[in-house]
């Protein structure tokens, strides 16, 4: 008989799971997530249960990302679910903490990421978000110490944030990130999603396939300013408010000019009613 999946509240608790492993001479894989999983999460899950031979996986939405106007209160909470789903990906252990354990009373020290933090892309719409993300981050990491955590590319920007924050507080911790999954019609996969009404729904497949028709024709040789304004365009006609639409180096995300200053990376963040989606894609190398 399989083994039940064991739920973890308390830090002390998560480092003597994490203890218990190690002594068995197994390699652990950390997936944080905010619950509310879907595929996406999942192929995390899978992915870290083939690198490593322990998974934890983290659930806990982290009140410091979220600004005072945000959904932090709306956001989904499917904890049955998440449960069930973990268990049936054979998940080992899952850390699930109050607030108040990640954030006892008097917490007073807080990560001011810097680097690819402050790229104007996120940090420029939500400038609160870092900070609280690389917070929760670095807690979570020093907590469990894995040998590996896993994070989506669907949020290209933080995953540059982790890597920086992990190389820069030298902890031996392998950042790996995992491809973005998507609805057949392109559409990534997010908790948000199901926020959006019919009609949203049936618009939103139109960020990615401009992300992929831009990269295709800057990776064809068109002028990158002329693409990212005919992207620009699309974006809004389809019924979309554009935060940003950029081709950022994809390494620092420092911005280009020039398709020369590759690799190349698009990201696009748009709301679309009073959901708010983000996005990215690898330009393909221009072959000679």
């Amino acid at each position: 008989m399989a083994a039940r999946l064991r739920t973890v509240r308390t830090v002390k608790a998560l480092r003597a799971a994490v203890a218990g492993f190690r002594s068995r001479k197994n390699s652990i894989a950390l997936v944080p997530t905010m619950g509310a999983l879907h595929d996406g999460h999942i192929s995390l899950v899978r992915l870290a249960r083939r690198t490593a031979t322990r998974t934890v996986v983290s659930i806990f939405v982290n009140p410091t990302q979220f600004a005072p106007h945000e959904d932090f209160g709306r956001y989904p909470r499917t904890w049955k679910a998440d449960i069930a789903a973990l268990n049936a990906e054979k998940a080992d252990l899952v850390f699930a903490p109050e607030v108040a354990e990640l954030y006892p009373e008097g917490f007073a020290t807080r990560i001011a990421p810097e680097g690819p933090a402050l790229a104007g892309l996120e940090d420029k719409f939500r400038p609160h978000f870092f900070g609280g993300v690389a917070t929760i981050v670095a807690k979570l990491l020093i907590a469990a110490m894995p040998d590996f955590a896993f994070f989506g590319e669907k949020d290209y920007q933080q995953l540059l944030v982790v890597k920086r924050l992990v190389r820069d507080l030298a902890l031996p911790i392998r950042i790996v990130g995992g491809g973005t999954v998507r609805e057949k019609d392109g559409l990534a996969l997010s908790s948000r999603n199901v926020y959006l009404s019919p009609d949203e729904r049936k618009a939103a497949p139109v960020l990615h396939r401009t992300l992929q028709e831009s990269a295709l024709a800057i990776a064809r040789g068109e002028a990158l300013a002329s693409v990212m304004a005919r992207g620009k365009v699309a974006i809004e006609r389809a019924g979309f408010k554009l935060d940003y639409f950029e081709a950022r180096n994809a390494d620092t995300l420092a911005p280009i000019t020039s398709a020369k200053e590759g690799p190349i990376r698009l990201l696009v963040a748009a709301k679309i009613g009073p959901t708010r989606l983000i996005d990215n894609l690898g330009v393909p190398l221009r072959r000679a």
